[in-house]
């Protein structure tokens, strides 16, 4: 009888491991059949295929790292996303916005094919160019990012004469308004890549030297260079909002100044945060226009009903021809930093 029961117990314990199995990912002989990934690409948007026509933010990586391997479909937000993987390097485009990019990355994540233990997650993109430091064509390492749209913030024509700003601070929202990368990372990550050589274009210097011809830091190569970026929803430039982005990076704190705008970086961040690997982010984003208006262009003329304008265009008013080019020098940056990855030098 005793023995009996005993075989019931061990029976029991049998099916409670296996249940704990099929919940935790392991397998009967004890390994973990999760697909290891070393570098998980997360750009926001391609244009067109991922491959051989004009290239958006993922295409460079998806040629050089992508192309030939595995396909996985992933039930993201609002619909399904797409992930490729090989040989240990991941990429997923995860959406433009905040909501979007949060939920997706999250998403991948969570994703139990996939053990992104031990991975490094390289976040790139592109985005506006803080006027009086950047270029356009710099790659940016991000060292932190903070929320454009978390705060109080009112229409200039409401303000005092003179005001110079009209974004104010809410403490309230200090604990999701910006995220700091690991600084040591941070700093592993510049001092690899800051002397990779980037590349610009005759019209875009033309460009600059029209719009700053006393300039000194406008009538320079694009570099590598560190930075804050600032994050919006909404596809803003202007002086006005300049100045609010300089505030918001000051009164965070951030360890290095407001280099550029974009839409996503403290949204993957926060979602990042959430799973306990904050001290794997790294973020690089590339300049393909201005946070200001060019000479004579309006918000009428470049977002009306009449434009025809696109950033991700050679004939556009206001990314002038740097997007293929900015594009290529991201993946510039980042391909030093994932072959040191895999070849085991970082």
């Amino acid at each position: 009888m005793r023995i009996l029961k005993t075989m019931k117990r061990i029976a029991a314990f049998a099916v409670i491991l296996m249940i704990v199995c099929m919940y935790t990912g392991c397998s009967s002989e004890g390994t973990d059949q999760r697909i290891r990934v070393r570098v998980l690409i997360l750009p926001k948007f391609e244009i067109g295929a991922m491959a051989g026509d004009f290239p958006g933010e993922a295409q460079y990586f998806y040629e050089e790292y992508l192309a030939g391997g595995d396909t996985y479909v992933i039930n993201g937000c609002p619909g399904a996303i797409t992930l490729y993987y090989r040989d240990g390097v991941a990429l997923c485009p995860v959406g433009q916005g905040k909501v979007a990019a949060a939920l997706n990355t999250a998403a991948v994540l969570s994703d139990t094919e996939f053990d992104f233990s031990d991975a490094y997650i390289l976040s790139v993109g592109c985005g506006g160019a803080a006027e009086g430091y950047g270029v356009m064509g710099d790659v940016c390492v991000i060292s932190a990012a903070a929320d454009f749209d978390l705060g109080h913030r009112a229409d200039p024509r409401e303000m005092s004469a003179g005001t110079g700003t009209t974004w104010f601070h809410d403490q309230s929202f200090d604990d999701v308004a910006v995220i700091r990368l690991d600084q040591n990372l941070t700093d592993r990550v510049y001092s690899l890549v800051k002397d990779v050589p980037l590349q610009t274009t005759d019209l875009t210097v033309g460009f600059l030297r029209r719009e700053y011809p006393d300039e000194a830091w406008a009538n320079r190569q694009p570099q590598v260079i560190r930075g804050t970026s600032v994050t919006s929803d909404n596809f803003w430039k202007g002086r006005y909002d300049h100045q609010n982005a300089l505030l918001i990076a000051d009164t965070y704190s951030c360890s290095d100044p407001y280099a550029i705008t974009e839409m996503e970086d403290v949204a993957v961040g926060q979602a990042v945060k959430s799973f306990g690997m904050p001290d794997r982010l790294i973020i690089l984003r590339t300049g393909v226009n201005m946070d200001v208006f060019p000479d004579g262009v309006t918000p009428e003329t470049l977002w009306g009903p009449a434009s025809e304008d696109h950033l991700a265009s050679e004939e556009s008013m206001e990314s002038v021809d740097i997007f293929e080019t900015a594009m290529r020098n991201c993946f510039s940056v980042g391909r030093v930093l994932i072959d040191a990855v895999l070849d085991g030098t970082f």
